[in-house]
């Protein structure tokens, strides 16, 4: 039987009420049902509301069915990998729905093979729907696909079976029987029922096999209905058995089940038209007969002749109805009585309830039929099913049928009743049925099932949003067991619980191992691991020509930008005992002239780890040391070009140089350089030093800068958009032109539509809701176009992957990217355009062949700062109003950071290495910046916590009477005689701890959940010395009232005019340990330059020691000259100058003025808020 659709004319509430006595609960739902009806017997219906129940939010299956339908739509994707191993019935799988045009989620119920292919039925589990799919076009769910649980749920009436008509070949009579099937007019008559109703409830009985029985009550013009029972009435079904009578099943509570009078070929609108005049008749007779007995029947269709009501012959007369009784109108109508047969039939069983009383009850009778019309048996849609008088068959005789029930087979036997039940068709009789169709007519059985010539396309780079160009082929990895590493690496991994390789490594491992010049761009959070793994491969694997093996040096030399990478790749490769007969080592070599002269390589040391400037000055010291170098890598290439572009100049020449010698013919040569940013350095490096370079790039927004991508920034109001949208069109342009244009929403898109079409340019358009034209729009979108021909195609974010579009010659931003990594993915449909730098011969080109154009309104402000970070480093040309936008927009953020903390680099250095991304405060704030010491003069310090090499926590001493000495002692006599313990531990409160003999005044900065610990930690800060720790909670002491007064002694002290050599970020741990093995904890004398707050700047803080016997002192030592003959600091000799300008407000205006270009380290994003 096909299932059909309904609307109701209204909205309407599907309530289940509850009966305490039956134990059963109910559900109330107060949105509009969509329900979908196979039979009485089979409802689909969703539960949205209810006790007990957790309602669907229709959002999350709103965006299941995108997600799906623009995953299953790609263009590229592979469907070989996405079919289902086996096909068997309850497979959960996923299909498309030609009627819905989306793909679904559904359940294989059976398989049958045809002459040409496989086929499966399947239902559609959140639509309750059953279709019929080719066994090619089922596919896989993805795991995130069957989160949600199912829509629908499968209904039927509750204590009814059906009924239908036999008629004897032999016999010119026919019967009402019970069958197995619900017969197709009982399924249009409950549908006209709900079409006009304006309240659903229902009463949930029981749940058997996933299917939940009801009795459905429907209000129509004010007036409540059972189904079950009007169904009965209408002699559709009949009871299963006495306990299911009318007046015992009514769970509403009603005295008597009420009976609609009209007849069951009234269409929806006819009922309509009555407007609350609908007659309605009490109760057929028989029901309350039912009632009143007490024997349990053998069926509820056979009944004794004293159980017959009588009628008047008359009555069943048209012409002979009493004359009280208003002349009714007769409905006919062709509808399916009976399984297999169409008859004709006239209903004039319409009573009021006024005429009900006079006439008596019908006394059984059969339908007596002159013509029987034969016809298929395949279930026929209700739209195809027309009931009108004029079809009434001239030569067909029509008996109006009996009433009452018991004239259901009175004549017949229960065995004959039994054999006609046995004779219905099963499911399994229907599948041979349908088989044997197939195999005589090799049609599909569902003519409307069209099958789906999806296109299975190879996985490529594209496909994954990698950029790869490379001469040589590159056949990425998967998984660590192919993966071209060690065995020891892969357990050293394992042990890790290493879940890669990701994107990035399964295309650079490969490269790395075979030898290539490798260039790869990542944002990942470990480059290191992108190339470290095949590299020691490669190095244990091919030997070194006998004719270096008497040379020095190592073999690979990798570059790092600082001494705390230095550090992080040296562990990795000791930790990782994959390194048999490499011995790697690392070394930094600060200024000192002399200790480069004096370093020496162990002969054995074939790896070795640096930096820059390290290796430029071993160079200039000792250029032999890298005659035997083969392999050079560049860890964060982009800071090294940016740091030490000098010294990469000439450790390249240097290498270049080496390898390019005859004796090297046979000797392996290697440049691979790992980044997270593109930039000018390693272009140089590409074109200058690499032989047919392997060029893998994972950040698209950084593929765009080598394709070098001409980008334009337009300014416009959000409210002239389209305006300066088609304006920054090329309708005429000289090539033929592809354009791209990207909006936010699908409404954003028949918005742009719409105004781009009028403009007479072939014009396409792709969004969420019409994903089942994806393959006509990519088919439209690849035909070759003419010189002087553009072809327009308007789209939103999130059909970009799955429309696969990678040759456009332009994107247009309509709707902002919030994101770095959505710019990119806009920006990768321009990749066939990029610039390929592997391929030198067509590298150049007179002008850029992709263009991107980003529409920027007063909406998108906030981004500016970001969007103008990136497009410095496109060399683009930028209006002056954006340059004087992003101004204020900066300062705007500054002034929001009032109450953050003032830069930590800007006190140390003076600077601010980016004041764009640091969260930090880069101008005074008078309430808290309030200076609390004086500003000059020569001070007494004592540092105690030593942060860096020149910063430094403490407390200045008085020279006369110091208050904290004082305090000191206090606590220990106190202490020595009454000891605490605190009993409640709270944050931001005073408390004391004891170090050794001396107790400090701690404030708890954090308190953790203690949980079944039998101790916790706290974090506490020590407010006379500057250091924070955890502390025991146990170890803190009540801290009396009397030793809170006097505030915390801590001071910042930071000694001016000194930085860390190489420009380095931080301090080597080397000088800051020496510094805090030469300081703490003695007084030292320094001169005060300036005050802010705790925060004292101090140039110079010298340690004085008295000369014994005399009152003379001498300056022990200097800090500042200790710094800078450790090799690893250098002198700052502006740091005063600029705190100055800064504190005095001179900086506010001129910090913002140059935004830092690709000179400086910045991080590629459109803003750092929303950066993934």
């Amino acid at each position: 039987m096909e299932s059909t659709e309904w609307d109701a004319k209204e909205p309407f509430t599907f309530i289940f009420e509850n009966i305490k006595d039956m134990e059963r609960f109910m559900i109330i739902c107060r949105d509009t049902l969509n329900l979908r009806i196979e039979d009485p017997g089979c409802l689909w219906a969703r539960v949205l509301k209810g006790p007990g129940i957790q309602p669907d939010i229709p959002e999350e299956y709103d965006n299941l069915r995108v997600k799906m339908n623009l995953f299953y739509h790609e263009v590229d994707l592979d469907v070989q990998k996405l079919k289902p191993a086996e096909l068997k019935e309850g497979l959960v799988c996923v299909v498309f729905s030609l009627a819905l045009k989306s793909w679904c989620r559904a359940v294989v119920e059976s398989v049958f093979q045809g002459t040409v292919e496989t086929q499966a039925w399947c239902l559609l589990v959140d639509h309750g729907d059953r279709i019929i799919v080719s066994a090619d076009d089922v596919r896989t769910p993805l795991e995130k696909f069957l989160q949600l649980p199912f829509r629908v749920r499968r209904f039927k009436l509750a204590g009814i079976r059906p009924m239908t008509l036999q008629v004897p070949i032999s016999e010119n009579t026919a019967e009402l029987v019970p069958s197995s099937t619900w017969d197709s007019s009982a399924t249009k008559y409950l549908h006209n029922l709900l079409q006009v109703s304006t309240l659903v409830e229902a009463v949930l009985c029981e749940t058997q096999d996933g299917c939940s029985a009801i009795e459905l009550y429907l209000t129509i013009n004010n007036t409540k209905i059972c189904v079950n029972h009007e169904l009965v009435a209408k002699k559709f079904a009949c009871f299963m058995s006495e306990k299911s009578s009318a007046l015992e099943g009514n769970r509403n509570g009603d005295c008597a089940p009420v009976s609609l009078a009209w007849d069951i070929y009234s269409s929806p609108h006819q009922l309509l038209e009555m407007k609350g005049r609908c007659p309605v008749k009490a109760p057929p007779p028989d029901i309350l007969l039912r009632k009143e007995r007490k024997d349990d029947p053998q069926t509820v269709f056979t009944h004794s002749e004293k159980q017959k009501p009588q009628m008047s012959e008359e009555a069943y007369m048209p012409s002979q109805v009493n004359p009280q009784i208003s002349k009714l109108t007769c409905n006919a109508g062709t509808d399916t009585i009976g399984r297999g047969w169409r008859i004709r039939v006239e209903a004039t069983d319409i009573f009021t309830d006024e005429n009900y009383g006079q006439i008596e009850i019908h006394k059984p009778q059969y339908m007596k039929f002159n013509t029987l019309l034969h016809s298929k048996q395949i279930a026929q849609s209700f739209e195809e099913k027309q009931h009108s008088p004029d079809q009434i068959d001239n030569n067909s005789s029509v008996s109006t049928p009996a009433a009452s029930s018991s004239s259901c087979a009175s004549d017949s036997s229960e065995e004959q009743k039994v054999a006609a039940l046995s004779q219905e068709p099963s499911l399994e009789d229907q599948l041979i049925s349908s088989r044997l169709m197939q195999f005589l007519n090799p049609d599909p059985l569902n003519p409307d099932q069209e099958s789906l010539d999806a296109k299975v396309v190879r996985c490529n780079p594209g496909h994954s949003r990698v950029l790869v160009h490379s001469v040589l082929h590159v056949e990425p990895c998967s998984n660590l067991t192919r993966a071209p590493i060690s065995e020891k690496f892969r357990k050293f991994l394992l042990s890790r619980k290493y879940n890669g390789p990701n994107i990035a490594e399964s295309y650079c491992w490969p490269a790395v191992a075979r030898g290539f010049d490798t260039v790869l761009v990542s944002n990942s959070d470990d480059n290191t691991l992108s190339y470290i793994p095949p590299l020691l491969m490669l190095l244990q694997t091919v030997s070194v020509a006998s004719s270096l093996a008497a040379r020095t040096g190592p073999i690979a030399v990798i570059l790092c930008p600082g001494w705390e990478k230095v550090q992080t790749v040296l562990e990795l490769l000791e930790d990782s005992k994959a390194t048999y007969n490499l011995h790697p080592t690392s070394v930094l070599l600060g200024v000192d002239q002399e200790e480069p002269t004096k370093f020496k390589i162990q002969r054995n040391c074939h790896l070795l780890v640096t930096t820059p400037f390290t290796m430029m000055r071993l160079l200039d010291a000792q250029c032999f040391l890298f005659l035997r170098l083969c392999h050079l890598v560049l860890d964060e290439a982009d800071m090294l070009y940016s740091q030490a572009p000098e010294q990469m100049s000439v450790i390249l020449k240097h290498f270049q140089k080496v390898v390019s010698g005859e004796e090297r013919f046979r000797c392996p040569r290697q440049i691979i350089a790992v980044g997270s940013r593109w930039s000018a350095g390693i272009e140089s490096l590409v074109r200058e030093y690499m032989i047919y370079p392997s060029i893998i790039i994972t950040v698209m927004e950084e593929a765009a800068l080598y394709g070098r991508v001409h980008q334009r920034v337009q300014l416009c109001l959000d409210c002239d958009k389209i305006s300066i949208l088609l304006g920054s069109l090329d309708f005429h342009p000289p090539k033929p032109q592809k354009t791209l244009i990207i909006t936010n929403s699908a409404e954003e898109t028949e918005h742009v539509y719409k105004a781009v079409v009028n403009t007479a340019v072939f014009t396409l358009k792709a969004h969420e809701d019409v994903t089942d034209q994806f393959d006509f729009v990519i088919d439209q979108w690849r035909k070759d176009i003419g010189h002087g021909t553009q072809v327009i195609l308007v789209t939103t974010n999130d059909c970009l992957k799955a429309l696969g579009i990678r040759d456009a010659s332009c994107v247009v931003h309509y709707g902002f990217p919030s994101t770095p990594k959505l710019f990119g993915s806009r920006l990768f449909c321009l990749s066939e355009n990029f610039r390929n730098l592997s391929d030198m011969d067509h590298a150049e080109s007179s002008s850029p062949a992709a263009q991107s154009v980003l529409l920027l309104s007063e909406q998108n402000a906030r981004h500016v700062c970001g969007v103008l970070r990136y497009m410095r480093r496109t060399a683009a040309l930028l209006p002056p109003e954006l340059l004087q936008f992003a101004l204020g927009v900066q300062q705007a953020k500054e002034e929001q950071k009032t109450d953050r903390p003032l830069c930590s680099s800007l006190k140390s250095f003076g600077f601010c290495r980016d004041t764009t991304v640091c969260p930090d405060r880069h101008m005074i704030n008078k309430s808290l910046d309030h200076p609390k010491h004086p500003d000059s003069g020569t001070i007494m310090v004592l540092p105690l916590c030593i942060k860096s090499a020149n910063v430094y926590s403490g407390r200045i001493v008085s020279q006369k009477d110091d208050p904290y000495e004082t305090l000191a002692a206090e606590m220990n006599s106190h202490y020595a005689s009454e000891r605490r313990c605190a009993v409640e531990v709270l944050k931001g409160e005073l408390y004391a701890v004891q170090e050794e003999s001396i107790y400090n005044r701690v404030r708890v900065t954090e308190v953790p959940e203690k949980g079944e610990q039998l101790f916790s930690s706290v974090t506490a800060c020590f407010i006379d010395e500057g250091r924070t720790q955890e502390v025991k909670s146990h170890q803190l002491l009540q801290l009396p009232p009397q030793f809170q007064d006097l505030p915390g002694q801590a001071v910042e002290i930071i000694l001016c005019r000194a930085q860390p050599v190489d420009g380095e970020v931080d301090w080597n741990p080397k000088v800051t340990r020496a510094i805090s093995q030469k300081i703490k904890g003695k007084l030292h004398q320094a001169r005060l330059v300036m005050s802010v707050g705790d925060t004292v700047w101090v140039d110079p803080m010298v340690r004085m020691t008295r000369v014994p016997g005399l009152k003379t002192y001498i300056n022990e030592y200097n800090i500042h000259a200790e710094i800078l003959s450790s090799g690893f600091g250098v002198s700052n000799p502006q740091h005063v100058d600029l705190l100055k300008r800064v504190f005095q407000g001179d900086e506010n205006a001129n910090t913002l003025q140059h935004l830092p270009d690709d000179s400086t380290k910045t991080i590629s994003s459109l803003d750092p808020e929303n950066e993934e």
